[in-house]
């Protein structure tokens, strides 16, 4: 007598999904454990910046303060005011046709992926038109051999009757 497949193959996948459960469950612990140890050097940490320690690593000397001051500013120098009229305008005209050249430069760039889009587009769509255009023509004399062979049959049957 010959024992069924699913005698053996039910326990067998039974105890192969409860060791990947045993293993998930290891990971799972693991896991926890690191996020455990985690959670506690964060919570030591806030705790040594509440009580106003620093890490012991850190010394005075390499500390570095959140806003730098700023140095005094330089005593005035005069310049002519002429001079740092054209400056400015000179900085503010080279500014404007970086600008422009940079918008031209952007524009022209858009301009051409249009038309790359655009040939792209209409090259794959000749492609698709190609790949069905065969299956129709090939399904539209499949469809008139097999009206042919249908109106043969009905002209035996017709004169058999007849």
């Amino acid at each position: 007598m010959r024992r069924s497949p699913l005698r053996w193959m039910i326990p067998t996948f039974l105890a192969l999904q409860l060791g990947l459960l045993w293993i998930q469950g290891a990971q799972i612990h693991r896991q926890n454990l690191l996020l455990q140890g985690l959670r506690e050097d964060l919570q030591a940490l806030a705790d040594s910046l509440d009580n106003g320690q620093g890490a012991d690593w850190q010394d005075e000397a390499q500390a570095v303060p959140a806003v730098q001051r700023q140095a005094p500013n330089p005593p005035p120098q005069r310049i002519a005011v002429l001079a740092a009229e054209e400056e400015k305008d000179a900085a503010a005209k080279e500014l404007k046709s970086s600008q422009d050249s940079a918008q031209k430069a952007v524009k022209d760039a858009r301009e051409v992926q249009s038309k790359l889009s655009i040939e792209e587009n209409s090259r794959k769509a000749d492609e698709q038109r190609k790949a069905n255009a065969t299956p129709t023509s090939w399904r539209s004399w499949a469809i008139a051999l097999s009206g042919a062979a249908l109106l043969l049959l009905a002209r035996v049957a017709l004169r058999r009757r007849g």
